[in-house]
């Protein structure tokens, strides 16, 4: 049973966008988070932790934890079953304080069948640059649960993987002062000459003055010195609330394991013709079996046989798509055809390949 098809159009009737704000346009020039990590250990868990033989780290960093809190072990064959390693991981935003709190998502790296139940301990995060920044520890929030019995088991969710919300404080503060940038470059997250352009004369008109210059399809510069306001982050206020129309190249993305094609209303096709049929092989296996008379001396075989035919159905023939057409006339034309979404994800490739689909095609 083959999935829906998804057609969008992109935009309004008459081929403009809807204005969209500078903000969720564009990314701001030291306006990042960053991406922290850590190892650390999650326990209390109900028999579904890791298998010591399977992943001996575990061991050694539970007795490495055990000795630091005074605990001696040495020599001491444990082998919890209630015990987990996993990776902790978060993203530090921008601007964020000491003391603050951020979420963490927990994962395991062995052979634990659950994370359900368990409580992360004291777990360091660390940077890019290999400095703490913050420090997790709380109850994990599974994401999914198993249960398993003698002849069945059952997995709902990923119950491997969980999160804390909250469930990191920031220990360590970005060393970046903001306050003293002279210019902030604005990075678009699609590059486009003419979106770029946009913000350049929508933000000189906000300002009343040339305070933006493109670069080039992907930044905008803007001379904060020039906005007259009392800081970068006085300005980034006023500016990031602009509205604007942007542009976008023509696109039509299809995903070929649920059959979904998306395409924008700036698609267009150039006069084609197109026609679909099915092409259907049969081989047929029917074996005889002869066997000998009841006083003869022979054996039982088994002769082949064997039959194999082609059919094509004829489809609906020829269909012309004029030139120049719109995305919903492509859609009308398509439909009329009577092809499922597979099939048309392959007429569309077709049209591509004749060089009479005007837009960027992309396969998921």
């Amino acid at each position: 049973m083959f999935a829906a098809v998804i057609m969008l159009m992109l935009g309004t009737s008459c081929g403009f966008a809807a204005p969209v704000r500078i903000k969720d346009l564009v990314e701001f020039d030291g306006v990042r988070g960053n991406d922290l990590v850590g190892y650390g250990l999650v326990v209390g868990l109900n028999g579904t932790g890791d298998g010591i033989r399977n992943t001996p780290y575990t061991e050694d960093i539970m007795s490495n934890l055990l000795e630091r809190l005074g605990v001696n072990v040495t020599g001491e064959q444990f082998r919890p079953k209630n015990v987990a390693a996993v990776f902790v991981t978060a993203e530090l935003p921008p601007f964020s304080r000491a003391g603050s709190h951020i979420d963490v998502t927990v994962s395991a790296i062995g052979d634990a069948k659950s994370l359900l139940g368990g409580t992360l301990i004291m777990t360091p995060l660390t940077a890019a640059d290999g400095q703490i920044y913050a420090v997790s520890q709380g109850a994990v929030i599974a994401g999914g649960a198993s249960a398993n019995a003698d002849g069945a088991s059952v997995v709902q969710g990923v119950p491997t993987s969980g999160t804390i919300p909250a469930g990191a404080r920031i220990e360590r503060e970005l060393d970046f002062d903001f306050s003293s940038l002279r210019t902030l470059r604005l990075a678009l997250r699609t590059p486009d000459f003419t979106t770029a352009g946009r913000i350049e004369q929508a933000v000189n008109h906000e300002f009343g003055k040339n305070v933006a210059r493109m670069l080039d399809a992907g930044t905008v510069e803007i001379d904060v010195g020039a906005t007259r306001a009392r800081s970068p982050a006085h300005a980034i206020g006023q500016l990031e609330n602009i509205s604007i129309e942007p542009q976008q190249r023509a696109r039509v993305v299809v995903d070929q394991r649920s059959g979904t094609i998306v395409m924008g209303d700036d698609v267009r096709i150039s006069r084609v013709a197109v026609s679909q049929g099915n092409l259907t092989l049969r081989i047929r296996e029917e074996p005889l079996v002869v066997q000998p008379n009841p006083f003869a001396a022979g054996q039982t075989i088994v002769v082949p046989r064997s039959s194999a035919s082609i059919e094509e159905e004829s489809g609906p023939g020829l269909a012309e798509i004029a030139e120049g057409t719109s995305l919903s006339e492509v859609i009308a034309g398509l439909n009329a055809l009577g092809v499922s979404p597979r099939d048309m994800i392959d007429i569309l490739k077709s049209i591509k390949a004749a060089g009479a689909l005007h837009a960027e095609f992309v396969v998921r």
